[in-house]
């Protein structure tokens, strides 16, 4: 019998900077997702709504309502064993912390992501953090957690701005590279061209 849902979703698998952000949100079966008012993909809310949409996990998580954690993989590890590597293996360390047998949990995952195999109850689905709420908060949660720490990179690296793109390569992220070379905290197999 399923007591559990679980949802999972990366942040950051794309960005030339910073590490990879994996959300994973765990609701009883029954928890109804409609207290959170307009949920939906992270990218797609307002910096403002994502923010608040913590906030109520945080208050829910702390009435053992639900759970949720977030595991940040560094641009290291990004380099030399690459992303689906580093997203992979933050899914495992993120399962392997619940104490909930594998055949009691549902997980949906987003994309193209997989959990591991003894999760025999598990389904991937394209657009997932649209269409399924506990994916969405596993998505907010990773969004959130990795914009954060870039923020914090951005105090040490004054020169890459990267509280305006997060590590993302937007046109001017890129100018940066090219005036001051790559940081110790560049995906370096991410940023052959430049």
């Amino acid at each position: 019998m399923i007591d559990y849902i679980i949802g999972i979703d990366e942040a950051g698998r794309g960005p030339l900077a910073g590490p990879v952000s994996v959300g994973i949100c765990i609701a009883p079966v029954d928890f109804d997702f409609t207290i959170f008012k307009n949920l939906k993909d992270s990218k797609k809310l307002s910096e403002k709504r994502r923010v608040e949409v913590l906030a109520q996990m945080k208050e829910l998580q702390a009435a053992k309502t639900i759970n949720f954690s977030v595991a940040l993989v560094s641009n290291k590890v990004i380099d030399d064993k690459g992303i689906v590597f580093a997203i992979t293996s933050a899914i495992k360390a993120l399962l392997g912390k619940i104490n909930i047998e594998p055949h009691k949990v549902k997980i949906l995952l987003d994309g193209g992501l997989r959990a591991p195999e003894e999760y025999i109850y598990q389904e991937t689905i394209i657009k997932g953090d649209e269409k399924e709420p506990v994916i969405s908060l596993a998505s907010i949660a990773a969004k959130i957690t990795r914009d954060v720490h870039m923020v914090k990179l951005a105090k040490d690296y004054l020169e890459y701005g990267f509280e305006i793109h997060k590590g993302y390569g937007t046109k001017k992220h890129i100018e940066m590279i090219k005036k001051n070379g790559l940081s110790i905290v560049h995906r370096r197999s991410f940023c052959k061209s430049f």
